[in-house]
C-alpha cells in the first residue's frame, strides 16, 4: 500500500515522527549518557535492552562508541585532544560535521580501550548490534512497510536526528552559546532552561559541572524531561539512581573554624562557590572600577565579565588603575588554585582555605569578609 499499513496521513506521520525521534533522544540521554557513560543510574535490563535496540535501528551506534567518545570529551575537554570541542575546531565544523567528527574518533583503538571500561560486551553485541547496517537497514524496511512511500522520509528523519542534536548541537552550540550557572573549567553552557526537544541535554553545563547527576536541572526554573522519565521508571521498580547533583547546605551561623565536613561540602561544590564569589564580590567591584574607567579602560573591563578565570600577568597589570578589583581577582585565582590540587591532604587544604580566608580578610574588604563568612557556613547535606 503506498500509504504503509497504518495508513497515515502528512500530519499524522509529522506526529509520529516526532514521538519516534524523542524516544531516540530519551534513548541517548538515559542509557548512553547518564546510565553508560556516567553510571548515575541503572535500568532494568528489560529496559537496558530496548534502548540498545532501539538505538541500533535508529542511529546503528554501538554503546561503546558513544560511551568512549564521550568519556574522553570530559577528560580532555577543551583541549586538542577534545573529539569534538569548538573552542578548538570552530563551531562550524562540530555543528556540521559533529557526525563526522564522532565517526573518525571511533576508529581511534586507543580512545575505545582507554575509556570503553564497562560497556556490553555480550553475545548479542558481537554478532548483532555491532553491525551497524543491519540495524538502520531493518529499520528502513519498517518504516517503508508502516508509512508506505512517506516511510522513506521518516527513514531519512530519523537517521540526521541524533548526529545533528547530539553530534552537532549539544557538543557544538553546547560549548559556545548560552548561560553558565557555574564556572565549570570548560565552555559548557546551558542553551535553553526547559530541556524537552533534547530530553534535557540542553542543560549541558550544569551537566559538565556535576557530570556524575542523573538530574540535569538544578534551579528552580529549569526542566529536565529525562530526569521525569527517569523518576517514572523508578516508581516502577525499573531503575535505580545511583547519584545526584549535591544540594547546597548552609548553617545559619558561619563556624568559628574551617573543619573537615566544611570542606567536604565546599570542594563538592566548588563550581557554585566561585560563581557565588563572581556574583558577590567580583560583579560590585567591577560596577565600581566602571564608573572611574575612561572609554579605553571600560572596553578592557567589559572583556572581564566573561574570562575571570583566564586573566594573565598582563592583564592583571592592566588592571593597577583599579586596586580593590586587581586584588579581589588576584584572590580568586589563588582560591581557584587550592580547588585545583589533586594530591593534597585534607589537612593541607584546609590550612591553606583558612590562610586564604586569613588574607580575604585582611584586606577589610566587606563583600571579601562576607565572602569568607558564607564559605564557613557550608555543611554535609544530611541525606
Amino acid at each position: 500500500m503506498i500509504d504503509g499499513w497504518l495508513g497515515l496521513n502528512a500530519w499524522q506521520c509529522i506526529v509520529t515522527v516526532m514521538v519516534m525521534t524523542h524516544i531516540t533522544i530519551a534513548s541517548v540521554t538515559m542509557y548512553l549518557h547518564r546510565s553508560q557513560a556516567h553510571r548515575s543510574v541503572d535500568f532494568h535490563p528489560l529496559v537496558n535492552h530496548f534502548f540498545r535496540s532501539w538505538l541500533w535501528m535508529t542511529t546503528g551506534m554501538r554503546t561503546k562508541d558513544w560511551v568512549s567518545i564521550h568519556r574522553k570529551h570530559h577528560a580532555k575537554c577543551e583541549t586538542q585532544e577534545d573529539p569534538h570541542s569548538p573552542q578548538v575546531l570552530g563551531l562550524k565544523k562540530v555543528l556540521w560535521e559533529g557526525a563526522e567528527l564522532y565517526r573518525a574518533e571511533a576508529k581511534n583503538l586507543e580512545t575505545m580501550e582507554r575509556y570503553g571500561h564497562g560497556t556490553p560486551n555480550d553475545w548479542i553485541e558481537k554478532y548483532l548490534y555491532n553491525k551497524a547496517w543491519l540495524g538502520i537497514t531493518l529499520m528502513f524496511i519498517l518504516d517503508v512497510l508502516l508509512f508506505g512511500v512517506k516511510g522513506i522520509s521518516v527513514w531519512g528523519v530519523q537517521m540526521i536526528w541524533i548526529p545533528f542534536f547530539a553530534a552537532g548541537v549539544i557538543n557544538g552550540v553546547g560549548h559556545a552559546i548560552g548561560y553558565r550557572n557555574f564556572e565549570s573549567p570548560d565552555a559548557s553552557t546551558n542553551l535553553i532552561p526547559w530541556g524537552i526537544l533534547i530530553g534535557g541535554e540542553e542543560l549541558h553545563n550544569n551537566h559538565h559541572t556535576y557530570p556524575t547527576s542523573a538530574r540535569l536541572s538544578l534551579k528552580w526554573y529549569e526542566f529536565d524531561i529525562g530526569w521525569l522519565y527517569i523518576r517514572l521508571l523508578s516508581i516502577l521498580k525499573l531503575a535505580k539512581v545511583r547519584r545526584v547533583a549535591p544540594k547546597v547546605a548552609l548553617s545559619n551561623s558561619p563556624g568559628s573554624t574551617l573543619c573537615e565536613n566544611t570542606l567536604k561540602s565546599l570542594l563538592s561544590n566548588r563550581f557554585q562557590v566561585m560563581t557565588y564569589y563572581s556574583h558577590t564580590v567580583l560583579k560590585p567591584a567591577l560596577l565600581k572600577a566602571q564608573t572611574h574607567a575612561n572609554a579605553q579602560q571600560k572596553r578592557m573591563l567589559n572583556k572581564l565579565k566573561h574570562s575571570w578565570g583566564k586573566l594573565s600577568e598582563v592583564d592583571l597589570h592592566g588592571l593597577s588603575r583599579f586596586p580593590q578589583l586587581k586584588t579581589e581577582i588576584e584572590l580568586k585565582k589563588s582560591l581557584q588554585r587550592i580547588w585545583d590540587q589533586k594530591n593534597a591532604s585534607a589537612k593541607e587544604l584546609i590550612d591553606q582555605l583558612s590562610l586564604w580566608c586569613e588574607q580575604a580578610k585582611a584586606t577589610q574588604n566587606k563583600t571579601l569578609e562576607q565572602f569568607v563568612e558564607y564559605l564557613n557556613r557550608y555543611q554535609v547535606q544530611a541525606s
